[in-house]
């Protein structure tokens, strides 16, 4: 009998459903997972470690405990985990050549939750270095490719999670959000990427970058997929928005200026913005001055707060001896920041999440692109978008790293794009708290903006003899 590998993986709940009646084992479904990561790894470096064994026995475990009839909320559902997030037993490199061979001695919190839902972890997805980056290139593990050209970078800091699930290895995994690390790749890969309110999930045993805007996240193929784990997470999902849809009041943001869209972006944001008007109540805002300062504030607070992390850690020659160049040039340019510095940018931060909130004042939503450009090429450190022009890591942060600030939750999900363009990603925000209810909204907006697409993996799971 010769079977099949599918080419992409099931949703978590056609997963979960095809456990429970035995259609296939949790070994099956995870040797299938583990052949399309190897894959993946192959043309564009998505994994830093692939725990085979590790996925096996667990798999094996999960296997016995359908056949007692005792199986847990999740049981045998493979899930990818980025390398910046603690995995007892397997390699945390935290995307650092310094950290080769560290295998830590537990799971990070939203790890072990997880597990202990009977989740498998079969791959640690590539990140930035320390989370510290948007292009999730790597000097010394190579470059994270993006799954639909590997010219260009999939977006960062957690662009292997994007891109294992962009590239079917699995529907769902876990990530990190300081400034957009799990919005910006899931835009630019066509994926979904969820961040919940700041505190919603903890972080304990995951690197810090910045703690006063870390954020654990999701990413997943659709909105259900993030449902799954968010609810395992204990992030409860809303039985429905109170009102009809047509009652539900939606701000837009066209864009942030100074970094107004790329003609493709305003273009297929436009045509959401209208699908949606269909179903919402849709209402433009006008930003005004709002978003003005916050880039420089955030990236002030994570200059400071990052060179606490480091230096803290380790001195000086031990990290120019350790890590990589860029790292190193981020902790060189902290020592110039200044405790007046910090204390200025978190004000600024205050009075940004003061005027956000009234002007968010009778909209629940707030929707806007996820990025103001679809993915730049690999190497490519400047852009110019309109007459605006440069860093990447600035452009792609824009329009997410505000919501950091403010603590806000937010969601990417794929808009819609015609044959060979790039992907690009409708962000929604919420006021904070307000996280079962964003999720909720995203997947009725998804419907509405992806009415004919099926889930991914509807295709069948395997061959049959």
């Amino acid at each position: 009998m010769v079977t099949q590998v599918p080419r992409r993986a099931a949703s978590l709940r056609q997963s979960l459903d095809a456990l429970a009646s035995g259609r296939i084992s949790a070994s099956e479904l995870v040797q299938e997972t583990l052949a399309r990561a190897e894959d993946t790894q192959r043309r564009l470096r998505a994994f830093a470690a692939i725990p085979r064994a590790h996925a096996i026995a667990a798999a094996a475990d999960s296997d016995r405990r359908h056949a007692e009839g005792r199986p847990r909320p999740l049981e045998g559902l493979p899930i990818g985990v980025k390398d910046l997030i603690d995995t007892r037993g397997i390699e945390t490199r935290y995307g650092s050549p310094a950290f080769v061979g560290h295998v830590p001695a537990a799971d990070a919190a939203v790890v072990r939750t997880l597990v202990e839902q009977g989740a498998i972890v079969v791959g640690k997805t590539t990140t930035h270095e320390f989370a510290w980056g948007v292009t999730t290139a790597s000097e010394a593990f190579g470059d994270t490719l993006h799954p639909s050209d590997p010219g260009r970078i999939p977006g960062g800091s957690s662009g292997g999670a994007a891109v294992s699930i962009a590239d079917g290895v699995v529907a769902a995994g876990l990530g990190t959000d300081t400034g957009g690390s799990v919005r910006i790749p899931a835009a630019l890969c066509g994926v979904t990427g969820f961040k919940p309110s700041h505190g919603a999930l903890p972080t304990q045993g995951i690197f810090p970058l910045a703690a006063s805007l870390d954020h654990p996240g999701l990413l997943g193929a659709r909105v259900d997929d993030i449902e799954v784990l968010a609810e395992a997470l204990g992030i409860g999902i809303e039985p429905r928005i109170e009102g009809v849809p047509g009652e539900v009041r939606v701000g837009v943001i066209c864009g942030i200026g100074p970094v107004h869209p790329a003609t493709e972006v305003a273009s297929a944001f436009a045509i959401a913005a209208d699908r949606l008007a269909s179903i919402f109540q849709i209402e433009e805002l006008e930003p005004a001055n709002v978003f003005d300062g916050c880039f420089d504030a955030f990236a002030r607070i994570v200059l400071a707060e990052g060179a606490l992390v480091h230096f803290a850690r380790h001195d000086p020659d031990w990290i120019a001896a350790h890590y990589g160049a860029e790292t190193i040039g981020r902790l060189e340019r902290a020592k110039a920041v200044r405790m007046e510095d910090y204390a200025q940018a978190q004000q600024a931060r205050r009075k940004f999440s003061a005027a956000l909130a009234r002007l968010m004042a009778g909209h629940r939503f707030i929707v806007l692109p996820t990025t103001p450009c679809t993915a730049p090429r690999l190497g490519e450190p400047e852009l110019t978008i309109g007459n605006w022009s440069g860093s990447v890591r600035e452009a792609l942060m824009r329009y997410t790293a505000p919501f950091n600030l403010a603590g806000c939750p937010a969601i990417s999900i794929p808009l819609h794009r015609g044959a060979g363009a790039l992907p690009a990603g409708l962000q929604v925000v919420a006021r904070p708290g307000d996280d079962a209810a964003l999720l909720r909204i995203a997947r009725q907006m998804e419907q509405v903006l992806h009415p004919a697409e099926p889930a991914p993996g509807t295709g069948g799971r395997r061959s049959t003899p």
